[in-house]
């Protein structure tokens, strides 16, 4: 699964899940620009990939903005002469009950996973069409399968990405562009460091593989939907999640 040479693109990738898929992608050969609304997380991810041997770019970026995200996708092309490789892995939650739920954290949430990912595939689908060739990644969550107590606006917005995904593959298509998702499960991450303990270990034995998820496991799945070995999958999405909720 060898990128050599392939330029991507990551948002949300100064800490989590993003910065290991972004070292993942370089481990394996590509320059990444590493985008995220903490400059400084992302100078730091970009760094570490360059002492790994490729090329990162820090960029700041408010991806529900269009002229933040366009910008984005412009710094890749202009810095490494093209773009090969999107994944759009920010997001924010913002959770409270639905009866409690302000209008304000709804729209914060499906603004960033929802028009963000939106404006970064549009940014992106316009150089790939024309080159005929890109891989996308978009990431999902199990949530957006079986839904979260508290998180009508996180759950629904990550429900939609699976929707924006097939829609996308089926247009890009012809143009030799494949666009997947995928889906963590429970991934140890600051968000899921904050549960409880007596919660963290009712989710995990709730996994058949008998573990929470690394974010090294869906960066895995990343770099194998960016490689050229998912070349005839595209509008798929990938369950990582050690088989909870199969």
């Amino acid at each position: 699964m060898e990128l050599n040479g392939k330029i991507a693109v990551v948002t949300g990738a100064g800490q989590g899940i993003g910065r290991e898929i972004s070292l993942f992608l370089a481990k394996h050969g590509a320059n990444v620009v590493v985008g995220d609304l903490n400059l400084e997380s992302a100078l730091q991810v970009a760094r570490e990939i360059e002492k790994l041997g490729t090329k990162g770019l820090a960029y700041q970026v408010d991806v529900s903005r269009k002229e933040s995200a366009y910008g984005l996708i412009q710094a890749a092309i202009d810095t490494f002469g093209g773009l090969d490789i999107l994944v759009n892995n920010a997001g924010i939650t913002r959770d409270a009950m639905l009866h409690k739920m302000t209008e304000e954290q709804f729209d914060q949430v499906i603004a960033v996973h929802m028009k963000g990912t939106f404006l970064c595939m549009q940014a992106a689908a316009i150089h790939m069409r024309q080159e005929q060739k890109g891989k996308m990644v978009n990431i999902s969550s199990i949530a957006g399968k079986v839904g979260n107590m508290g998180q009508v606006n996180y759950a629904g917005a990550k429900a939609g990405l699976v929707g924006m995904t097939k829609a996308a593959a089926k247009e890009l298509a012809k143009f030799q562009v494949n666009v997947n998702a995928v889906q963590p499960g429970f991934i140890d991450t600051d968000m899921t460091r904050a549960v409880p303990e007596k919660v963290r270990q009712i989710k995990i034995a709730e996994i058949p593989m008998n573990r929470i998820g690394e974010p090294l496991d869906i960066a895995k799945a990343v770099v194998f939907l960016c490689s050229d070995y998912s070349d005839y999958m595209t509008g798929n999405v990938l369950e990582v999640t050690g088989g909870r909720f199969m």
